[in-house]
């Protein structure tokens, strides 16, 4: 008897998460001990560039800084000849177009040019690549319970996310490596009955500071599959 129990011990160490249960916080606190071992999202001071494809060949290449202390974001994108820059500081927002704020309204309308949407691209940026760690941000409801799911023949463990009514609507799901706790995947609806909104897979990563970011997102249609793009991080500095 004795020797069986250091065999179940001997097999079930190297794979514990097959061996025993985890809680849907267990799995997060796992998953960001993973992407930022050092615990320094909070502080997160970087430049990236993401560059951004669509099967239809266009391309946009966004220089993002961030600096989460000191609350200011920009992102400046290039798209052919077009140059847009958006900076949120200490909530303060300022638009620039072809490296000017004297921007015609016709400009405004075409290329959708507003505070408004300079604060989604800053929550958008920092939600996103913030994962995992913005999970632990007020509003966010983890379900407790870990689901085992086989995604396009990968195993995974997953975890269900909603939000409070002030926050967000959608439901999430974030898929895991069950050896690493790297995030892989995520995904997420606005209607799940109706199968609809998108799942994003994740490949590669990039070092920014010590944080483990993932280096590429395909995004793709829950119905159909239909790939909608791709984005493609780098280090650099934000011109």
């Amino acid at each position: 008897m004795v020797r069986y129990f250091f065999l179940w011990i001997i097999f079930c160490i190297p794979v514990l998460s097959q061996c025993q249960d985890l809680t849907g916080i267990q799995l997060l606190d796992k998953a960001i001990a993973y992407h930022d071992p050092e615990g320094d999202w909070a502080s997160f001071n970087a430049d990236f560039i993401v560059t951004m494809s669509t099967p239809d060949g266009k391309k946009r290449v966004s220089n993002i800084s961030m600096n989460l202390l000191k609350e200011y974001f920009r992102v400046k994108s290039t798209k052919e000849d077009e140059v847009i820059e958006q900076t949120i500081n200490k909530g303060a927002c300022t638009l620039m177009f072809n490296g000017s704020t004297d921007i015609a309204e016709s400009d405004k309308k075409k290329h959708r040019l507003s505070c408004e949407r300079a604060h989604m691209y800053k929550d958008y940026y920092t939600y996103l690549y913030g994962l995992p760690m913005k999970l632990k941000d007020p509003g966010t409801i983890l379900d407790s319970k870990v689901q085992r799911k086989r995604f396009k023949q990968k195993e995974y463990l997953v975890l269900k996310v909603n939000y409070t009514p002030e926050v967000g609507k959608d439901t999430w799901y974030f898929y895991f490596n069950p050896k690493t706790y790297a995030m892989e995947m995520y995904q997420f609806y606005h209607d799940e009955a109706a199968n609809d909104g998108e799942y994003i897979v994740l490949s590669g990563e990039e070092l920014v500071g010590s944080i483990k970011m993932p280096k590429t997102r395909a995004w793709y249609y829950n119905t159909d599959d239909k790939h909608l793009g791709t984005d493609v991080l780098t280090k650099g500095s934000a011109l």
